[in-house]
């Protein structure tokens, strides 16, 4: 909305000094202050009507320090990180560029997911929600869309290196190479570091690149469908999916801002991805309204983001990840959301084989997820959540040294 306002006066007026990279800077600037705003002002009303309406969370006895002290605390609160996300993108991001849009589609779509979830869970009383096969369904769905999308849609392209890059004030005058569609990502720690989804189906003829999708598409419906239950796991104490995931996000922003900068990403020798620098917009709105929804989430928590808000978080972190090629690089930095799903993988599997060869089922862990198992070795949630925390950050920095470390 506000875009097109600001870039007709830009060519109007020709603001000296004005260039593209500092109209993106101050679009991502105006976003996070917003979305801030935002969800600290909204934030604050909304959980007073989540109140009013007796929409508050049904906690099951699970013999943890002060759990019953949270029954009834407003659940739903992922509704303040939609909307606070949602507004300064309409505002402030180019509503026309493919990727904002798959964006704003996987945010309203896993929102409305996990909205259905919550509503079952406080309204129809049932504590196990939505039935697993429908939620697993709609991850599907979503992966296939944004795979498709991501494999067919004429504006994702990349561009070929450039021998000679011709700048001025940081504004691309003249830039040797072309854009081309191409299935490749990036390997991290490997000099060469270009994997391409089209050599896997190499088998099938001269002109493999066609074929790709059937591999592309399962790989993006894997990583949806595996973050988004990851956040989803991660949510289970006060602040703890909010804060990693602004850490993982704010890191993404730092990916997409060099991959979608054509000098950057010729220095740092990664993918030039033409329009993917108009996801910093969306990422800074998506950060800011997650800082903000934590102002409300911190220990003690007044309001619970619910599967509204962590279905969402992790779809969004997946499809972000994927479109600036960094998929590879999940594993490290969602490692909080992959040792919190591999403690209840590996605590399930492990119960069962045991139950079937000695009769009786066994634990690897205390409790699972693993953020339960520390809570029932006696740590306070706070200390947990801030070494959670502190793992995060130390992720996400190997994740960011992964961009000269080759």
């Amino acid at each position: 909305m506000l875009y097109y306002l600001f870039e007709y006066l830009e060519k109007q007026y020709q603001f000296p000094g004005a260039t593209l990279f500092q109209f993106l800077t101050f679009r991502a600037a105006m976003a996070v202050l917003l979305s801030l705003v935002l969800a600290t002002t909204l934030g604050k009303r909304i959980i007073l009507l989540l109140r009013r309406k007796q929409i508050g969370e049904t906690v099951r006895d699970l013999g943890l320090e002060g759990q019953q002290q949270k029954q009834g605390t407003p659940t739903m609160g992922g509704i303040i990180i939609i909307m606070s996300t949602l507004v300064p993108v309409l505002l402030f991001a180019r509503l026309d560029n493919i990727y904002v849009i798959l964006l704003i589609v996987t945010t309203l779509w896993m929102g409305i997911i996990g909205f259905i979830d919550d509503y079952i869970k406080i309204f129809r009383k049932n504590k196990d929600g939505l039935k697993g096969r429908f939620k697993i369904l709609g991850q599907v769905v979503l992966g296939l869309m944004v795979g498709a999308t991501l494999f067919f849609h004429p504006e994702v392209t990349m561009k070929e290196k450039n021998k000679t890059t011709i700048t001025e004030r940081f504004e691309v005058r003249d830039v040797e190479g072309k854009e081309l569609k191409s299935t490749k990502t990036n390997i991290p720690f490997f000099k060469n570091n270009e994997l391409d989804y089209g050599e896997v189906v190499s088998w099938f003829g001269a002109d493999p690149q066609k074929y790709a999708w059937l591999v592309f598409i399962p790989i993006v419906i894997f990583i949806v469908t595996a973050v988004s239950n990851g956040a989803n796991l991660t949510d289970g104490i006060d602040g703890l999916a909010a804060g990693t995931s602004a850490i993982i996000v704010l890191t993404l922003g730092i990916f997409a801002w060099v991959s979608g900068n054509i000098i950057f990403s010729n220095y740092l020798d990664i993918f030039y991805i033409p329009r993917a620098g108009e996801l910093v917009v969306f990422i800074s709105a998506f950060v800011g309204s997650l800082v903000g929804f934590l102002w409300y989430n911190a220990y003690p928590a007044q309001v619970f983001m619910g599967d509204t808000g962590s279905l969402t978080i992790g779809g969004v972190i997946a499809v972000i990840a994927i479109i600036v090629r960094k998929e590879l690089l999940i594993p490290i930095l969602c490692g909080i959301f992959f040792a919190e799903s591999l403690s209840v993988m590996m605590q399930v599997s492990y119960f069962k084989y045991t139950k079937k060869k000695y009769g009786e089922g066994r634990r690897i862990f205390l409790m699972s997820p693993l953020h339960h198992h520390y809570q029932k070795k006696g740590y306070h949630e706070s200390k947990i959540v801030t070494r959670f925390w502190i793992i995060g950050i130390l992720l996400a920095i190997v994740t960011i040294v992964t961009l000269k470390v080759r």
